[in-house]
């Protein structure tokens, strides 16, 4: 298996743009894949820099319904006719609200409407290598950024609950690999799903953790951060990361979690 970071929040390798968002290009024995698209089209950009051709792309995941995720699928549509697994959720209306600033961060309509899309409304098993799983519902250390987001209900603006967010496993060649976007749900809680479904921690996780704050982090967001890291780092597992996770979040984590935890740059490949 090959996992190639086509977006991120950092530059990696020489003539790969970056910006904030995520795109993931993975090759399997069976599939070529592509999970979000970032903000812009820019990961094809990326893709095409590093000799990766993404007409080639069989399937397509959008890990939830964020516009820094799901906006590059209008480039890829240009690309590809494969189908794009979405959940169920991600075409509601969904803001940043801070304060006296609203701020429209879902999906454009003309993603919403693909006609490749594929609504996903629970767990779905895709094939022998891949599956999706969804309906995290725990809440310990949750992130706190997330109380900014929200969805609109009507005539109003609720907390955003992250009933849209989906995970792709891949199964394949004696490993299982867990891929997140952002992990809104929080880690901790996606993975007490994954096992409670698979009966076993996974071999990898490659994921955001939505850890970033402009403001900066407090004292108490460093201590769920530090709780956070050390529960993942009795895990028997490698942890991959990046883009919402920020760097002073992602500095804390790798003091704790040492080489279990590592961050992936644009152009870079696990």
């Amino acid at each position: 298996m090959k996992i190639v970071n086509l977006m991120e929040d950092t530059a990696g390798a020489q003539g790969c743009t970056a910006e904030h968002g995520l795109s993931f290009y993975i090759e399997t024995p069976k599939h070529k894949i592509l999970v979000d698209a970032g903000a812009t089209g820019q990961f094809a950009d990326n893709a095409k820099n590093l000799g990766i051709d993404l007409r080639m792309v069989d399937i397509a995941v959008l890990s939830h319904g964020h516009y820094d995720h799901g906006n590059g699928l209008l480039r890829f549509r240009e690309l590809s006719s494969a189908p794009i697994y979405i959940r169920r959720g991600a075409e509601a209306d969904l803001y940043h609200v801070k304060e006296d600033s609203v701020r429209y961060i879902g999906l454009p309509v003309e993603v919403k409407n693909l006609p490749q899309n594929v609504w996903v409304e629970g767990d779905i098993q895709i094939d022998e290598e891949l599956s999706v799983f969804t309906g995290v519902k725990g809440r310990r250390c949750w992130p706190d950024g997330n109380r900014e987001l929200m969805r609109r209900q009507g005539g109003d603006m609720v907390q955003d609950d992250f009933g849209h967010e989906q995970y792709l496993v891949i199964s394949c060649e004696g490993e299982n690999v867990l891929i997140s976007g952002c992990a809104h749900n929080g880690i901790l809680n996606i993975l007490d799903c994954y096992r409670s479904l698979y009966g076993e921690n996974p071999d990898k996780v490659v994921s955001g953790f939505h850890m970033m704050k402009k403001q900066g982090l407090t004292e108490e967001d460093k201590e769920e951060i530090r709780r956070t890291a050390r529960e993942l780092s009795e895990m028997d597992t490698m942890f991959f990361t990046g883009h919402c996770t920020g760097i002073e979040a992602y500095e804390i984590m790798k003091e704790i979690m040492g080489e279990k935890l590592r961050y992936i740059h644009c152009g870079e490949v696990i």
